[in-house]
């Protein structure tokens, strides 16, 4: 990494949870960080259930105390039925009791994790759109061309979802393990005398269907089914059909896939940028955070001089290609139970 001037030692675009967390992790350390946002907050996204792991994450961000009095939905666990009766799978406990995850509604979590990071001196720049990479003489990533004029940094990190913004102005290779796979997700008043909080997955021949308490009154559900297709408008789950819907369902492409360089010269990708899972992996704000963090550290490592820019980029790279291999054999295994699911173990 050169040790020129420059406008910011970091640009991030995408102000989610995995852009927030690398710009945190990146200012915390005195790096100097710009954040791009194309969209005004709060804007419209799925709500989250979050493991209790997630909580050491929260800490390590300093926004801990923030996350459990922000008066999310908490859970002590979930209820399934995929391949026998259906069933209660608790998070575990100890002497304080259960452990608890958070249902967390996205338009507030965002939101806090960005006001983490402009206590760090963060510059959020929002709206605002990015245009495409700013290249140097040997090709490397230097900035990004915006609606207001270009931004020079050290480093640009793509946290701008799973559309893989700058892999596709890079021209990167993107690797697909699945076949093609859409969630759709809806909203519905949640009913009064309501059994209960805990999110629930039920399988059946051709696909998933998951339910969950997001906010009190409202109640979330995202189906998947293995044909590729997204459900017809109108559809619910038959448990909500006499709930009142909020808005239009939506859907989105969760094919399994991954960038095959997430990190390279003067760039590096996090959260769905890098890598997505559809939503049966269950950790996708977890693994946000951490790649946020994992690339955020990278960053500071070789801006330091600890560690060579190619190095830290390589062990970036292989994290994200190993979680991706992980939670790719778990799905697999886990699909197995369909009759319609037949896939090789790896697809080009």
């Amino acid at each position: 990494m050169s040790g020129t001037a420059r406008s910011a030692d970091v640009v991030i675009i995408g102000g989610g949870p995995a852009g927030s967390a690398a710009a945190i992790t990146c200012a915390a350390s005195g790096l100097s960080v710009r954040i791009l946002e194309r969209a005004a907050f709060p804007r419209d996204c799925p709500g989250e259930s979050l493991h209790p792991g997630v909580e050491p994450l929260f800490t390590q961000l300093g926004v801990g105390d923030t996350v459990r009095a922000a008066d999310f939905v908490r859970y002590s666990g979930f209820w399934v039925e995929w391949d026998g009766p259906r069933q209660f799978v608790p998070f575990g406990q100890d002497a304080k009791g259960p452990w608890l995850g958070f249902q967390a509604w996205r338009a507030e979590l965002d939101a806090l994790l960005m006001e983490r990071a402009r206590a760090l001196g963060v510059e959020v720049l929002q709206p605002r759109r990015a245009l495409h990479p700013l290249r140097g003489e040997r090709g490397e990533v230097v900035g990004v061309e915006t609606e207001a004029g270009p931004l020079h940094a050290r480093v640009v990190i793509d946290a701008a979802g799973g559309a893989h913004w700058l892999a596709r102005q890079l021209d990167l290779p993107r690797l697909k393990a699945s076949p093609k796979l859409v969630a759709t997700y809806g909203y519905v008043v949640e009913p009064e005398g309501s059994d209960g909080e805990e999110p629930r997955i039920v399988a059946d021949e051709e696909g998933w269907t998951w339910t969950a308490r997001v906010r009190p009154g409202v109640r979330q559900w995202t189906r998947l089914t293995l044909d590729g297709r997204p459900v017809p408008n109108g559809w619910r789950p038959p448990e909500l059909l006499a709930c009142e819907p909020i808005g239009r369902s939506r859907g989105a492409d969760v094919t399994w896939r991954r960038v095959e360089s997430p990190a390279g010269p003067g760039y590096l990708m996090v959260g769905d940028a890098a890598a997505v899972l559809d939503p049966a992996s269950s950790h996708g704000v977890l693994k946000a955070l951490m790649s946020g963090m994992m690339a955020g550290h990278a960053v500071v490592r070789a801006a330091s001089g600890a560690l060579p820019w190619t190095a830290a980029c390589a062990g970036y790279s292989d994290w994200v290609r190993r979680w991706f291999e992980h939670d790719v054999a778990q799905l697999r295994e886990r699909y197995r139970r369909f009759p319609c699911w037949d896939v090789p173990e790896r697809q080009g």
